[in-house]
């Protein structure tokens, strides 16, 4: 099975405009992230999937393997999809290129030792949620799964409710998702469903339509998007620290 891992680069952003450029201890954010899951087992290759030819020719320089796509994605499947349709490949991995420090052992997690090709087929790496104020920010999303893993649902509101059992451990999405081929088709063509118009979470399509998503739980993992000044601050400080010189 041939896997290939895409990291999503959108110049735009209302708060950090060319987000994928700004520098991180010498080199633009898209290149740690790439330096950190290139050599992933089980990724045959990993490409940058982006709307812009500043990003572009930024990829050419430093020899990160790219692909220009429109413009007019509102999110990061529909820019994977583009992707796939000029890099053959069995399974797709998104890969946020806003997290330079992504663990590659979550990217590793959600590569499927296989995958069904003739339906629609998804994973998605989930974490434990350790720290009880995460539960009620609207910012972690959290799965319910059924005891396969099968995801059943997805809400920035702590669900289930805990009605009789306070012994309960919360999972949130961590962000990095696979898809075959089918499922990607199925998202270009689809429209948002109910619950995706709901909630604000783009992968509520899959279950939206019954689509099949295997949730992946892996202990242990913490995630910073780069989304604010304050972000960037603190990633560059942690790269400053672990590389001096």
């Amino acid at each position: 099975m041939r896997t290939v891992g895409i990291i999503p680069a959108r110049y735009g952003s209302e708060r950090l405009p060319g987000k994928p450029l700004l520098d991180i201890g010498g080199k633009p954010m898209l290149w740690r992230v790439y330096q950190r899951v290139r050599d992933v087992p089980g990724l045959d290759a990993v490409f940058a999937a982006t709307d812009d030819q500043r990003i572009f020719r930024v990829c050419q320089e430093l020899g990160i393997p790219a692909r220009m796509t429109d413009p007019g994605h509102r999110t990061a499947a529909g820019r994977l999809w583009e992707a796939s349709e000029m890099i053959p490949a069995d399974f797709y991995i998104q890969i946020n290129g806003d997290e330079p420090l992504i663990n590659p052992r979550a990217v590793e997690a959600a590569i499927p030792k296989e995958a069904p090709l003739g339906r629609e087929f998804g994973t998605n790496v989930i974490t434990p949620i350790t720290d009880p104020a995460q539960v009620m920010d609207a910012s972690n999303i959290k799965v319910v799964f059924d005891s396969g893993f099968r995801a059943l649902y997805m809400s920035r509101t702590p669900v289930p409710y805990p009605f009789k059992n306070m012994e309960f451990c919360y999972y949130k999405h961590v962000g990095i998702i696979g898809y075959n081929k089918k499922m990607l088709d199925f998202y270009h063509k689809s429209e948002p469903g109910f619950l995706e118009r709901t909630e604000g979470i783009d992968t509520l399509r899959f279950l939206d339509y019954g689509k099949e998503l295997r949730l992946i739980p892996v202990e242990g993992l913490s995630s910073l998007s780069v989304d604010t000044p304050q972000d960037l601050e603190f990633v560059r400080a942690h790269f400053a620290a672990v590389f001096p010189c």
